[in-house]
């Protein structure tokens, strides 16, 4: 973030270029959530191969969707939404399909990348007005987030709208966040809806949740059911376990940054500090990931790192939900480092091989502490819980769990294995299975009373 900042204003400008050229991206060759495709080959681009020979840019009529045309019948909106790839659920703009209907050509060509992204901004796609501002749900230095609603839909959105006339590096973090995002399709991750560019403000659409982890264990008096914990805890290693395969992290785990929604769906938001990891290992800024769920070997100015960075943070909330407090809420960096060092014992050449080379970590002449059992900490933590905690808090990063071997650990055995072979875009909660318990510090719960741990 500190070098988005010092970036003078030639960098700035070649960033802006930049955006402006992924919000073209995102549709061109972006589907739109919840889509029902044409059965057509895809190539490299994310066009049809039938398209590709024909996709030139001219400007045609935005209209001009080119619907296979089946002698003269009437286009429909499902038509529409198919060769559009919109959700099924879209409200098509009043006399949009009868000014189809009239000034389509024949439907016999492809569509080129330019007459869909016209198309879509015909629709409502691109523009503020489509919008309407409800609530203000946060404000950040860059950004404010509004509850809102889609005029095209009906459906609750949430309204991301970073400003743009500040110096500091808001393009920098947005490029991140949709060029990222674009690309990750997932059930437990945000879906990004559409992208809002203005001369003062960028504002990115997402499907609205209802909360986030940190209000909903407020809600709950931060005691939540322990299935609860097990479900939610499923569900980021999930959506992190994708990222990871697509080389991508996120680098900002916590729990204000996980959306749930009022089926109990987790989804994994704000990427803005995610980064794509290059091969081979590049070095990235070590002020990353919020100081109570940061890694000691971060802490400690490590700025060589992998997936493992997230795997730290996924063992801190894990904690925090079935033991209702943080585990590590250090106030500066030294602070954070003690309190990890009391719990799990001071770290040496045995437990943590370099360890004694680090000039930080000399710097600061800790004392030795020895390592505390965990389940004195976390006692509603069953065996195979605490197992998998201390899976996720090694001191040496490769020797850390990665998401897709957490989520076949024992402590999961009990969701049984049907959430191991969803597709990616389904949600576990469609398996019977898995159902959320009343949380016993949750009052106005519309969750059934069950066995509660």
């Amino acid at each position: 973030m500190s070098r988005c900042r010092a970036l003078p204003c030639y960098h700035r400008l070649a960033l802006l270029l930049k955006l402006n050229l992924l919000f073209s991206l995102f549709f061109f060759l972006s589907p739109l959530p919840d889509i029902v495709h044409e059965n057509l080959k895809m190539g490299s681009d994310g066009e049809s191969d039938q398209a590709s020979g024909t996709s030139s840019d001219e400007v045609q009529s935005p209209t001009g969707v080119c619907l296979r045309n089946r002698g003269n019948r009437r286009i429909s909106a499902e038509d529409l939404n198919k060769r559009l790839s919109l959700p099924a659920d879209i409200r098509i703009p009043d006399g949009y399909l009868e000014k189809l209907q009239l000034s389509s050509p024949p439907f016999d060509q492809p569509l080129s990348r330019r007459s869909r992204r016209a198309s879509l901004s015909e629709i409502g796609f691109g523009k503020l007005e489509t919008y309407i501002k409800l609530d203000k749900l946060g404000e950040g230095t860059y950004a404010t987030v509004f509850k809102g609603r889609s005029k095209l839909t009906d459906n609750l959105v949430a309204l991301k709208e970073i400003r743009l006339e500040h110096e500091e590096g808001a393009p920098c973090t947005a490029i991140r966040e949709v060029s990222l995002l674009k690309d990750l399709k997932h059930a437990n991750i945000v879906t990004l809806h559409d992208i809002v560019h203005t001369d003062k403000s960028l504002t990115l659409v997402f499907e609205y949740l209802d909360k986030d982890l940190k209000q909903y264990m407020d809600d709950c008096g931060n005691i939540l059911s322990m299935q609860n914990v097990k479900i939610f805890l499923f569900q980021i290693l999930r959506g992190l376990a994708y990222c990871h395969r697509r080389k991508v992290l996120h680098r900002d785990l916590k729990p204000q940054n996980l959306l749930i929604n009022d089926k109990g769906e987790l989804k994994l938001a704000d990427f803005g500090l995610a980064r794509a990891k290059s091969v081979p290992t590049k070095t990235y800024s070590n002020e990353v990931v919020t100081l109570w769920y940061r890694p000691p070997d971060v802490l400690l100015g490590s700025s060589e790192y992998s997936t493992q960075i997230d795997m730290w943070g996924v063992g801190c909330i894990f904690y925090e939900m079935a033991a209702g407090r943080p585990l590590f809420p250090g106030s500066t960096v030294e602070d954070e480092l003690h309190l990890i060092f009391r719990l799990l014992g001071t770290p040496t050449e045995d437990s943590w091989p370099g360890i004694s080379s680090i000039d930080e970590f000399k710097s600061y002449k800790f004392p030795k502490y020895k390592a505390q059992p965990l389940i004195n900490h976390a006692p509603r933590l069953d065996t195979d819980g605490i197992d998998l905690l201390m899976s996720f808090l090694k001191y040496e990063s490769k020797k850390r769990i990665s998401a897709d071997e957490a989520m076949r650990q024992p402590y999961f055995r009990s969701l049984g294995p049907r959430v191991h072979t969803l597709p990616e875009n389904i949600s576990i909660f469609t398996l019977k299975e898995v159902q959320l318990q009343r949380d016993p510090g949750y009052r106005n719960s519309s969750y059934p009373e069950s066995g509660e741990e």
